[in-house]
């Protein structure tokens, strides 16, 4: 199955919290969208998640993580089978590449 991963800056809804934006994420990508971590940035906490478009590429660099054998990057492929996506208890999204 395709799946569309564009983003329509405009049309995404104005969120309240964390909640309601995860949220609607979540109902969007389904399992594709992954919690990554927190953090807290000028006193807010903020959450990243991973919306992955290529889980063939995304997957076996992610487990090369938990071993000690140090995974080598041939190419930007591995790059491309993400984008992260941040968002903060407030409810404000902010999109990395």
């Amino acid at each position: 199955m395709n799946q569309d991963f564009s983003i329509n800056h405009e049309q995404m809804p104005n969120f309240k919290s964390h909640e309601e934006a995860r949220t609607y994420f979540k109902n969007l990508y389904g399992d594709r969208f992954l919690l990554r971590g927190t953090d807290i940035r000028e006193g807010t906490k903020v959450t990243m998640y991973h919306l992955v478009k290529n889980p063939e590429v995304y997957q076996p660099y992610m487990e090369s993580f938990s071993h000690e054998v140090k995974h080598e990057i041939t190419n930007m492929d591995v790059f491309k089978s993400y984008n992260t996506i941040e968002i903060d208890e407030n409810g404000n999204v902010h999109f990395q590449s």
